[in-house]
């Protein structure tokens, strides 16, 4: 039999009526790709800017305050507050409220001006080596260009390279810098939303598709008692695929597991459950 294109037509035509009488499907075509692009649009950016940082400085002195002037004004550091102790800033970093805490020493002036080269200690929380990188890079710039309106007068032998002060970072929580362990332990959350949301939209759909839905709800059992059942059996799955994930991330990527194992369980199954929910809702 020859090829047939007014044969083809006519199933292009069936296919095109079946859309149109499927809005559903037609909502999913849009909708999809515009949530994905907005998804990984804003979760994977390799130059964040405005990252949350705290301040402490020892002194007063027009250096320091056009030091904190120069951080305020970066699109790299948004100023959350001014700290009084080491220990309130590493309190911060812990619990992640700043991304950065900046400690400007006794003495910063007096130092700088005696061309001794104080150092500035910036403390970063390296967990996220990606998000950090571009901030501590463009730190010296900051400091230089805030400090350089200063440097006039008899104060302009200051200018000249090398710089008169010394920046000093210390990343916190992943000294090294590995990217493993940021992005392995992300991979959890992604495929727990892609499997979560596609293995319940497919179980629904098979349901309705066998007919075997209006049985279902035809049985003594109300509406919800038929949701907690199709949702109970994939959170156990869920739970199946964070240990496997954790375990290799353990063992072929050696990332140390921290913190409470109770808590992250709790969060992953108030994750697994939105995931199901929203698989349920399309």
């Amino acid at each position: 039999m020859t090829l047939s294109f007014s044969r083809i037509g006519a199933i292009l035509k069936k296919e095109f009526l079946q859309l149109k009488r499927d809005p559903a499907t037609a909502a999913m075509v849009v909708m999809i790709p515009i949530m994905q692009l907005l998804l990984f649009g804003y979760a994977i950016n390799n130059d964040p800017k405005h990252l949350h940082t705290a301040v402490l400085s020892k002194e007063n002195s027009l250096f320091a305050r056009s030091f904190i002037t120069s951080l305020e004004n970066s699109s790299y550091f948004h100023m959350m507050q001014e700290i009084s102790s080491d220990e309130e800033g590493r309190h911060l970093l812990q619990q992640g409220k700043v991304s950065f805490v900046v400690t400007l020493p006794d003495h910063f002036a007096q130092d700088l001006i005696r061309g001794q080269k104080p150092s500035i200690l910036i403390e970063a929380d390296a967990t996220d080596p990606t998000t950090t990188a571009g901030a501590l890079g463009a730190l010296s710039g900051v400091l230089t260009s805030a400090l350089l309106k200063d440097f006039k007068g008899p104060l302009s032998f200051l200018c000249p390279r090398p710089a008169p002060y010394t920046i000093v970072v210390h990343r916190l929580y992943n000294p090294e810098g590995f990217t493993n362990y940021n992005i392995v332990p992300g991979l959890i959350g992604v495929l727990l939303m892609m499997t979560g949301i596609m293995v319940t939209a497919l179980s629904l759909t098979r349901e309705k598709e066998r007919g075997t839905m209006e049985n279902m709800l035809s049985m003594p059992v109300r509406p919800i008692e038929v949701i907690l059942g199709k949702i109970v059996p994939y959170i156990l799955i869920g739970y199946i695929q964070s240990a496997i994930i954790i375990f290799m991330a353990k063992f072929l990527f050696s990332i140390p597991i921290m913190g409470s194992k109770g808590l992250l369980a709790l969060a992953l199954l108030i994750f697994i459950i939105c995931n199901l929910a929203f698989g349920l809702m399309i």
